[in-house]
């Protein structure tokens, strides 16, 4: 059977799972291991770093930097700690915990940006990841492996057992044979919810690849209006966070309150009822908001692959953005980031092509004649100029955006031409 790397197509699945009481149990005690085992890695190669700044050769040293490094497994570190042998404890947890910790030291030498693993904090959030296994004779479906479907409205998962699961899984698990189900991740969120993630590959698509539109777009994102395109259609920024904002700073008042309270009494806040029911309904109103946006945004992203073969997007820098703390709450609340990670993936998807280019100018610059205003001895455009006439060609852009969304896909256009025209002269 084929690995998951050698598949050809991949696609991710996230359902909602539905615990028991002893079931519940065991998922903490798994994501609670996958922690530990993940923060004695870290603790490891700290030590193992510190002891290599002996130059001294004195013996107990020597000693413990082997006995450190024998430890960087699963099987020895479960010999070191009796705990970590407990039977609920899914062996694939441990090991996937330490895959974890070696690409974060990996992803840290490529990028040099989120810096060097640390230790991970207990939270009310929890996740451990297991992998599907197939005997040698077994069938690559989503039915035959340790990790399987039992039916449309169950799942059997190691160490739990029987799950009823709901989602979107039904429409892919109905219209294709050749599935094989690779790394699944367990987890609960901080309103108390459980849910399971399968990354699944097969050799043929998951979806249906869609018909030529025959049409390309620009799209000019922005905080006054969520995006404006080439066409001048403009979609309004639906601001979910500021519509429920004074109800969660209500909400987040009382949990603090309670919090205090607890403190004051020398209770523990995990035995606190009160601050637990607080705790989880601030949690659901962040969700919904969370929730609110996700749907928003797909149903945009959707719309544009469906509709456009090519999308041309701004590269924009929304963590730099965020430094601007006039425009931080509007930046974070629109969601360019999770809008263009979704409209990339679904451009893979669906065979679309989308395309982003360098935003410098495309606000400033007149569409008709080219004129870059802040040149010449013009003033500069600024957020307040929502329209404008254009000095040389006296042309009258009375929705700013649209100008600025046909700036991009022409850049876009020029993008696309530049490979052409180089492969021409050779």
């Amino acid at each position: 059977m084929k690995k998951m790397s050698d598949l050809e197509y991949h696609y991710g699945l996230k359902m909602r799972i539905y615990p028991s009481t002893n079931q519940k149990k065991i998922i903490k005690i798994n994501g609670n291991i996958a922690r530990t085992v993940y923060n004695k890695m870290v603790a490891i190669d700290q030590e193992l770093y510190k002891l290599k700044q002996v130059k001294l050769p004195i013996d107990s040293v020597k000693e413990r930097i082997k006995e450190l490094k024998s430890r960087k497994n699963a099987r020895n570190l479960s010999n070191h700690y009796q705990y970590m042998q407990d039977k609920n404890i899914d062996s694939l947890a441990k090991a996937n915990a330490i895959q974890n910790y070696q690409k974060a030291w990996k992803m840290f030498r490529k990028v040099h940006s989120s810096g060097t693993p640390k230790f991970h904090k207990k939270s009310y959030r929890l996740s451990y990841q297991t992998n599907a296994q197939y005997g040698k004779d077994a069938k690559m479906d989503v039915y035959s492996a340790s990790v399987k479907f039992l039916d449309k409205n169950h799942i059997s998962l190691p160490k739990l057992g029987r799950l009823r699961v709901s989602g979107s899984h039904r429409r892919i698990i109905d219209n294709k044979d050749d599935i094989r189900i690779g790394t699944v991740t367990v987890s609960k969120d901080t309103a108390d919810r459980y849910f399971v993630s399968m990354q699944l590959g097969s050799d043929t698509p998951f979806v249906k690849k869609l018909a030529k539109a025959n049409s390309q777009v620009g799209v000019d994102l922005n905080t006054e209006n969520f995006l404006t395109d080439s066409f001048g259609k403009v979609v309004a920024n639906p601001r979910y966070y500021r519509t429920i904002k004074g109800k969660l700073a209500k909400a987040q008042k009382v949990l603090s309150r309670r919090q205090r309270r607890a403190k004051k009494e020398k209770r523990s806040l995990h035995d606190s009822k009160n601050y637990q029911k607080q705790r989880v309904l601030v949690a659901k109103l962040r969700d919904r908001v969370r929730n609110q946006r996700n749907n928003f945004l797909n149903h945009v992203t959707t719309a544009l692959i469906n509709n456009h073969d090519l999308v041309v997007v701004e590269n924009l820098r929304s963590k730099n953005m965020l430094k601007n703390h006039a425009l931080a709450m509007s930046i974070s609340d629109v969601g360019w980031r999770s809008f263009l990670q979704k409209l990339d993936y679904k451009a893979n998807l669906y065979n679309r092509t989308v395309i982003s280019v360098n935003p410098k100018n495309t606000t400033q610059t007149c569409y008709d004649c080219g004129l870059v205003m802040g040149t010449d001895g013009t003033g500069k455009l600024t957020l307040k100029d929502r329209e404008w006439t254009c000095p040389n060609c006296h042309e009258h852009h009375h929705i700013r955006d649209w100008n600025a969304a046909r700036n991009i896909l022409a850049k876009g256009l020029d993008k696309l031409e530049k490979p052409k025209n180089l492969a021409k002269a050779k």
